[in-house]
């Protein structure tokens, strides 16, 4: 059998997903194509999805991605029993869902937390997550528009043109997004646009980022390891000293180093802001920001699980050319969170982590069976 999109074309930032009438058993399949990935997502009614996204630099790739998915004789019929194997309703609980997902990526940290608690639910490879230092990348970028638009420091009305191309003190930091008309803050922010938070970087008084950061508890230990009988690390933070090493750190590149246990826990502080002022501008903004992000933005992927999920990818790298880590922090239902779910991976991208994600929440409580 084999499936092909013929024209994915879907406007400015493109992107595709079609669906076939084939099985009935819901899964998240990954798959690769050339440099497109993706997931298959098997489901009621007798519906495969694929979701394909692919090299955002390349204007024609968005414009034509082309999907061809082959499977034959007794390849159908593994692929259908692989899935089958699998419970077609929702994990019972959180750690079955963490351990469904870490089948994806077993070497991931993930951590789930209860938003209203601030409980650790459930973790994968937990020690790590609570000693693991890595730059955070564009998921730092929620923390900081938020803080400083709340502040009353930035206007989220504000456009900013981008050309997609951006270095900064060495580092290469070109955007992924096509081309496209100056962006606003909720549009820079499900874009992960480098170019507007360079500019936002750009206005940030000496010491203020680490004053935005540390109330969200990004910057300390979460004492969410205490049962763990390695110490939780505490975040390695350089003060910027000049114009380009602030823009470093808001972009999450340099300068700041953070846990996966911080990260949630930061993610988790955001939860609590947006709800406690979900009528102001900043929290209209951030939240619009994350949900574009999750739903067909950098974290698409992540929204493949059957969950709204409003969150935000990052891939950053100990050193210029050197292996890529990724990260997604996403805040679940995305229009009343009830969790906060992280996931860091060594090796990857944040849209890696981000079908780690989708994963886990198909098989989370949150998911509500199909009828």
């Amino acid at each position: 059998m084999i499936v092909e999109s013929p024209d994915c074309s879907a406007g400015l930032l493109g992107g595709c997903r079609v669906g076939i009438l084939v099985h009935a058993c819901p899964s998240l399949i990954p798959y690769s194509c050339g440099r497109h990935t993706g997931l298959i997502e098997l489901g009621n009614p007798l519906l495969i999805f694929v979701s394909c996204w692919g090299s955002k630099t390349d204007n024609s790739a968005m414009e034509n991605c082309r999907v061809r998915i082959a499977v034959r004789g007794t390849a159908l019929a593994a692929l259908l029993a692989g899935a089958c194997s699998l419970s077609a309703a929702p994990a019972p609980n959180w750690p079955a869902a963490v351990a469904h997902a870490a089948r994806l990526a077993p070497e991931a940290r993930i951590v789930v937390l209860d938003v209203a608690t601030g409980k650790l639910l459930a973790a994968n490879h937990l020690a790590d997550a609570a000693r693991t230092l890595a730059a955070p990348g564009s998921a730092l970028k929620p923390l900081v528009l938020y803080g400083l638009t709340a502040a009353g420091r930035w206007d989220p009305s504000r456009r900013i043109a981008c050309t997609r191309k951006l270095a900064i003190a060495g580092h290469a930091l070109d955007c992924s997004h096509p081309l496209a008309d100056p962006m606003e803050a909720r549009q820079a922010l499900g874009w992960s646009c480098n170019t507007y938070f360079a500019a936002l970087a750009a206005t940030l008084k000496p010491g203020e980022l680490r004053g935005l950061l540390a109330p969200t508890g990004l910057l300390g230990q979460t004492g969410l390891a205490a049962g763990e009988a390695t110490a939780e690390a505490v975040a390695d933070w350089g003060e910027p000293h000049s114009a380009g090493k602030n823009s470093l750190a808001v972009l999450g590149v340099e300068g700041i180093r953070v846990t996966p246990l911080e990260l949630a826990a930061a993610y988790r502080w955001l939860a609590l802001q947006l709800a406690a002022h979900p009528s102001t501008v900043a929290a209209l903004t951030v939240r619009g920001g994350l949900a574009d992000s999750a739903s067909f933005g950098m974290a698409e992927a992540a929204g493949m699980g059957g969950v709204p999920v409003a969150g935000k990818t990052g891939t950053a790298s100990l050193a210029a050319g050197s292996q890529t880590h990724g990260w997604f922090a996403g805040l679940a239902p995305a229009d009343a969170p009830s969790v906060v779910v992280a996931v860091y991976l060594p090796a990857g991208h944040g849209a890696d982590a981000a079908r780690v994600a989708a994963e886990l929440l198909a098989r989370s409580p949150l998911r509500k069976p199909r009828p």
